[in-house]
């Protein structure tokens, strides 16, 4: 962390730190912006989804896209942790898994600025081995 010595840096950080707040929550009008919501259980904190929601505040705020990141409790993908739902504007929400920072550059990059999708997609129709059994 950086150490503060004069007022100046101070009103520095302050400004900084207030930019990050805003992109995190944005809400006047959410249907409009991108929407991320990272999946942050204790599983997915144990496999670094704090570090991915950082880098992904971060590098939306550094390429000023409009955009708002939430953190959400358990998606129930806890085998792909670390797990994000991304939601554009006029398309269906996508979830990937095994998001760390480099993937989140990549979907950055390709899904919400480019509109493709990226490797890692969780699919809707998904169920885990317990759910299978359940429906028998």
């Amino acid at each position: 962390m950086t150490k503060v010595k004069t007022l100046d840096d101070l009103k520095k950080m302050r400004n900084e730190l207030q930019s990050k707040l805003t992109l995190r929550e944005k809400s006047d009008h959410p249907e409009k912006m991108v929407q991320i919501k990272v999946s942050m259980a204790t599983c997915g904190i144990a496999s670094g989804a704090k570090e991915t929601m950082n880098y992904l505040i971060e590098e939306l705020d550094n390429r000023a896209v409009d955009a708002v990141v939430t953190q959400t409790g358990c998606m129930g993908y806890c085998h792909s942790e670390p797990t994000i739902e991304v939601h554009v504007p006029g398309t269906e929400p996508v979830v990937y898994g095994h998001v760390d920072t480099k993937k989140a550059e990549e979907i950055i990059t390709k899904h919400i600025i480019g509109g493709e999708l990226v490797d890692g997609v969780i699919p809707v129709s998904y169920t885990t081995p317990n759910e299978d059994e359940n429906e028998k």
